[in-house]
């Protein structure tokens, strides 16, 4: 099998304990060019963009949102937001409890203060989101026609199980939620995926490659269906047992720099 492309999630699989790139991680994906590496993952393009300069991959595509956003150069490829009856059915669930709610637009992150799940999220990702309230948001995005691209909710864990049963109850047609942690739930369009994603990337950017051609790396239940579609579906070894289940090939730990492992042992 000639691998054409390469697509890897991010936390959890690429970068380290620091949440930063190894240099060996940098040293294996820049020795592997020109073969296209692409970053995949539910974080915000900002939270990408970064990583893609210390990688030389700044000319590549993104896919941000698990699917919800594809960039090339700043330009949008493919987006699909959540409807804003949904996105308002969410808050005001969320408005009864505890529960911290973000909005995110393209490269905009709203939040409704700096509180400390806020100063997390900023932390683990290096970026400021813009502080202003939910109800603003909601109202400015439904006059000028625009939607979430994601809905990350965090909060105490019970709060969080009530969200999903609400979810299920109510809402599965139009959205799709994932726990990437039990204090965090994301929620997208239901018509997005990783592995959707990759299909609309080459269908439009790469038609010369197949999904037979890809070599994906992931760790977590977002990435399950981007594995078993592509042609080598390779799991960290710290992902969760679902994915270590599908996976063709299971390589060593993401603090371990599985990734640049299986890299430098197969290509």
């Amino acid at each position: 099998m000639k691998i054409k492309l390469i697509c890897s999630d991010i936390d959890g699989t690429l970068l380290n304990k620091d949440r930063e790139l190894s240099d060996k991680t940098i040293s294996e994906i820049k020795r592997i060019a020109p073969t296209p590496f692409i970053l995949i993952s539910s974080r915000m393009p900002q939270a990408m963009t970064h990583l893609q300069k210390e990688l030389d991959i700044l000319h590549l595509p993104i896919i941000a949102y698990n699917g919800g956003l594809i960039l090339y150069k700043g330009n949008i490829v493919s987006s699909t937001e959540i409807p804003h009856e949904s996105t308002q059915s969410i808050y005001t669930f969320c408005k009864k409890t505890s529960l911290h709610i973000s909005l995110y637009h393209h490269n905009k992150w709203y939040v409704p203060s700096m509180d400390k799940w806020a100063k997390r999220e900023s932390n683990n990702t290096k970026v400021k989101p813009l502080i202003k309230n939910v109800e603003a948001v909601l109202d400015d995005w439904l006059n000028i026609k625009k939607g979430a691209h994601k809905i990350m909710v965090m909060g105490n864990a019970n709060e969080i199980d009530a969200l999903v049963n609400f979810i299920e109850e109510s809402l599965t047609d139009k959205i799709v939620a994932y726990r990437s942690k039990d204090e965090y739930l994301e929620i997208a369009h239901s018509s997005i995926s990783k592995k959707i994603a990759i299909t609309t990337l080459i269908s439009k950017m790469y038609p010369q490659v197949n999904m037979y051609n890809i070599l994906a790396f992931g760790d977590n239940f977002n990435d399950i269906d981007m594995l078993l579609s592509v042609g080598k579906g390779v799991a960290v070894a710290n992902a969760i047992k679902e994915v270590l289940a599908v996976a063709d090939h299971v390589t060593s730990a993401n603090i371990m720099d599985g990734v640049a492992d299986y890299l430098e042992a197969s290509l």
